[in-house]
């Protein structure tokens, strides 16, 4: 199955270009543009080396790896990153260690996030006096239960 043709930009020709790991597999790999040190509690904005270009109706969702954050306590702080279709600058990411105690060293080549391509709808947004009754009404955080 073929997908959307996102072209891409390498601003760092070293790394390499995004790639699934395995047949199936959602997110594409981003790796890291430069070497930072994350002690505990520190966050940083980390550099892909790449920018791309996405066609009109989708964007690309940038998600943390599951492995960094099991691991080490490794994660994105604004958790999932939107690039829009019009976005050409070059993608980075916010990283955080949440570790209390270790310092995290993320080297520059590590995959450090994942890309998630989709399409995506554009809402029409229609200002009403009252909204339509449903099932759920007004509950909200915690009102299905445990």
């Amino acid at each position: 199955m073929s997908g959307a043709e996102v072209l891409i930009q390498r601003l760092d020709p070293e790394l390499p270009i995004p790639s699934y790991a395995h047949p199936g597999d959602a997110g594409a790999d981003l790796y890291a543009a430069e070497d930072v040190k994350l002690m505990p509690g520190e966050r940083a904005v980390v550099g892909t080396g790449l920018a791309i270009a996405l066609p009109e109706g989708y964007a690309a969702f940038v998600h943390p790896r599951s492995g960094l954050a099991a691991k080490h306590g490794v994660t994105l702080v604004n958790a999932p990153g939107t690039v829009d279709a019009g976005y050409r600058g070059e993608i980075r990411v916010t990283v955080i260690n949440t570790d209390r105690g270790e310092p995290f060293l993320l080297r520059r080549g590590d995959r450090v996030a994942q890309l998630v391509i989709q399409q995506v709808e554009r809402a029409a947004f229609v200002a009403v006096e009252r909204l339509p009754e449903s099932v759920r009404g007004t509950g909200g955080f915690g009102s299905t239960g445990r």
